[in-house]
């Protein structure tokens, strides 16, 4: 019997392995497809059409649109392996498009791709991989796992500029050992690379860079369209309570935005704090928007406590860098962080997710939502 583990740490022969691969349309998915095609795996592709898209849709840089459905389809034929599409528009409307909206009405600023992988994706998508008898559910994001003593760990990508370990937090312990991450430890460059050699259509297709369900980064018309009646007027104050200036719904604002809030002053001000029950947009100077605390709800811990009696690094948005930090965990859904030096913009609904450098790199601790 053939005892050697194959290239995702299976121990099996990869003809004798069955595989789903989440199909995008993209670059990245499309070569790991061919990859796993290459390597001679049993290759299932499982493309989502998560909404119905229209023709601003069509035109931006976004995932999982009508055009990616049929450039997955065509990637698939390319490679000679099964290709299957689930239609998940109800699935995904009720675990992310409201809970997009409902966290920007209270003042948020939610991330719904974490949201995403949370829900449609490594979620639903899992089970199904399961119930096709696969033995891994391999995707082309770029993060890195390290497996040990039947125990998966993940890590920050070798490609930091790609890394996408960030939208990757609330994954579980369970999930993680089922999933695979072959573009871990490879750069963007090589990945189009090997598209190339695989004389894939999308080998130089651009990225996906916005929200898929938001045209051309227009958040506020998913809201009009989604929840007409919440574009409400209201004051805009400084920081002493006093009424500088009125806006067109909250909505329109982000923690740290100073562009469209249309009020003068003698200094630049910057939206402090979105007030969602007086339904008050609060501004301020740049220096008060600094923060060193900050209090986290619906932990995802993929580490042990004892993990964070040192200080560790934290990052608060996906674009941030990795910052010092003392992360005290409350309970099992709560946590304090205490950042050695303040950090500007600090939103609700954002994602502060909990990394410690070991010696295979910045390995992924787990993370939560910022509550306050």
């Amino acid at each position: 019997m053939n005892t050697e583990l194959n290239s995702i740490g299976i121990q099996k022969k990869p003809s004798d392995t069955t595989i789903v691969v989440a199909m995008s349309g993209g670059v990245d998915s499309s070569t790991v497809a061919g990859m796993m095609k290459k390597e001679g795996y049993n290759v299932i592709g499982i493309t989502l059409k998560l909404y119905d898209s229209n023709k601003e849709i069509a035109k931006s840089k976004q995932c999982c649109s009508g055009q990616d459905i049929l450039d997955a389809k065509r990637v698939a034929n390319k490679l000679g392996i099964e290709h299957k599409i689930l239609y998940y528009q109800d699935k995904f409307k009720q675990g992310v498009v409201d809970n997009f909206v409902d966290s920007y009405l209270k003042g948020e600023t939610p991330i719904p791709c974490i949201q995403c992988n949370q829900t449609v994706k490594f979620k639903d998508l899992l089970e199904v991989s399961k119930d096709l008898n696969a033995e891994a559910l391999v995707t082309g994001h770029y993060v890195k796992t390290i497996t040990k003593n039947n125990s998966t760990s993940m890590y920050r990508a070798n490609d930091e500029n790609r890394d996408q370990s960030y939208f990757l937090f609330s994954t579980t312990r369970k999930q993680l050992n089922y999933l695979r991450f072959p573009l871990g430890r490879i750069l963007k460059d090589k990945t189009r690379e090997i598209a190339k050699d695989l004389d894939l259509n999308v080998a130089d297709k651009p990225d996906s860079q916005d929200i898929c369900f938001v045209p051309n980064g227009d958040y506020s018309s998913v809201i009009k369209k989604f929840r007409p009646d919440s574009f409400k007027k209201g004051n805009i104050k400084n920081l002493d309570g006093k009424v500088v200036g009125v806006h067109d719904g909250i909505i329109n604002f982000t923690i740290g935005q100073r562009k469209g809030i249309k009020v003068s002053d003698k200094e630049a001000l910057y939206v402090i704090k979105i007030d969602s029950e007086n339904n008050e947009i609060i501004v301020g100077p740049k220096e008060k928007l600094g923060k060193k605390n900050i209090f986290l709800k619906d932990l995802n811990l993929l580490s042990e406590k004892n993990e964070f009696d040192q200080n560790i690094f934290v990052k608060v948005r996906s674009t941030g860098k990795l910052l010092e930090a003392k992360v005290n965990i409350m309970d099992q859904s709560t946590a304090e962080v205490n950042l050695l030096e303040s950090e500007d913009g600090i939103s609700p609904g954002q994602a502060c997710v909990f990394y410690n450098k070991d010696q295979f790199g910045h390995k992924v601790l787990g993370g939560g939502w910022i509550k306050k």
